[in-house]
């Protein structure tokens, strides 16, 4: 089935722990870490992580938008992320640390923004579990859904069935209601949503009807979160 991962990065922050309860029923809990550097914000990092890990059973869906990914990603696992997303446009070795994310227990992933084409990296896709397709430009929350990233989804799934592999395909960036079926039919599987679900009077809720909305849109999906 579809996987929505609620955002962090539009909850309250004061309250993480709480906002990671009212998600009962996500698939992951998706962390933004930025550094101010690679992108133009600062949001959090291996504490918070750590202490989000003792507070939720959601595994953690780590979104590193940080330079030197290389350095740093492997602590987030330590810290205990389920799932490393490291930007290929700040790492040196991207197959060497996808290698180290998957030996140390945790699913790789790679994410391209808007601007950046997913054909060259082709041949690495057979080294990661899941590839992230910014469908805004990283750094801040509640921007509007850029459709001029839907072809690439497109041509992303195209590649991952030619080769026949098992990967999920993510969007995050202005995924709501009024966009998540786009993303579904372009075939994206795995749903990034932060303001959509954070921003409702009963986020489980909205967790449980854009899944549905997904479903009902998208490919059937022959995966779980347990991979």
């Amino acid at each position: 089935m579809a996987q929505i991962n609620p955002s962090i990065l539009s909850a309250d922050f004061a309250r993480l722990a709480d906002e990671a309860r009212a998600v009962e029923g996500a698939d992951w809990l998706h962390v933004d870490v930025m550094d101010n550097h690679f992108v133009p914000n600062l949001t959090l990092g291996v504490p918070v992580v750590e202490s989000l890990r003792k507070a939720t059973d959601i595994p953690l869906d780590c979104h590193l938008m940080i330079e030197d990914p290389d350095r740093w990603a492997p602590a987030y696992v330590d810290a205990g992320a389920g799932s490393v997303t490291f930007h290929v446009e700040a790492a040196a070795a991207p197959v060497r640390l996808a290698r180290e994310i998957r030996a140390k227990g945790a699913r790789a992933s790679m994410a391209l923004k808007p601007a950046t084409p997913i054909e060259p990296y082709e041949d690495l896709l057979s080294e990661l579990d899941m590839v992230l397709v910014m469908t805004v430009e990283p750094g801040f929350g509640g921007q509007a859904f850029l459709d001029v990233t839907l072809p690439k989804i497109r041509r992303t799934r195209k590649l991952i069935e030619r080769h026949g592999l098992s990967l999920w395909l993510q969007v995050d960036g202005g995924v709501s209601t009024a966009t998540i079926e786009r993303c579904a039919e372009a075939g994206a599987d795995v749903f990034v949503a932060g303001s959509a679900v954070y921003g409702a009077d009963d986020p489980a809720a909205a967790v449980a009807a854009l899944r549905e909305q997904a479903e009902r849109a998208g490919r059937p999906a022959s995966h779980t979160t347990s991979g």
